[in-house]
């Protein structure tokens, strides 16, 4: 029988260990949802794993074009909750200088296509727009 992928071993209260094919991840909740606040939550993972899938496919679109997207920023403001079911997410990418309004437009599209983008959309509301992280 084949070894899942990824596993979740309970420490204490709501932490766990996450093991993640040879990296480990220790997630919890927030004591206001009655944890230790350990690491993130599992719904903030989500969000990480969204803003860090969007990078890596810009990335990738831009190496294919070779442009430079150094200084490339990802961050994902949250609204709602996954607990409630209400939850959406909105990208604010913050591309670098340099870049023409073509290429902007284009990477923004992009962002739109990372595999956790689309394995989220069909039930997760998801909007993409240029801004400032700070």
């Amino acid at each position: 029988m084949k070894r899942p992928e990824v596993v979740a071993t309970r420490r204490s209260g709501f932490e766990h260990e996450l093991e993640l094919t040879g990296h480990t991840i220790t997630i919890d909740e927030p004591p206001s949802e009655g944890g230790a606040d350990k690491g993130p939550a599992p719904s903030r993972l989500l969000a990480g794993s969204l803003a860090g899938c969007t990078a890596i496919t810009m990335e990738m679109y831009a190496d294919r074009k070779g442009w430079d997207l150094d200084g490339l920023a990802v961050g994902v403001e949250i609204e709602g909750s996954l607990h409630r079911g209400d939850v959406s997410y909105e990208l604010v990418i913050s591309l670098p200088d340099g870049l023409d309004e073509d290429q902007r437009d284009r990477l923004l599209r992009i962002a739109a296509k990372c595999p956790v983008h689309k394995a989220l959309a069909p039930t997760v509301p998801i909007s993409v727009r240029e801004g400032t992280i700070s």
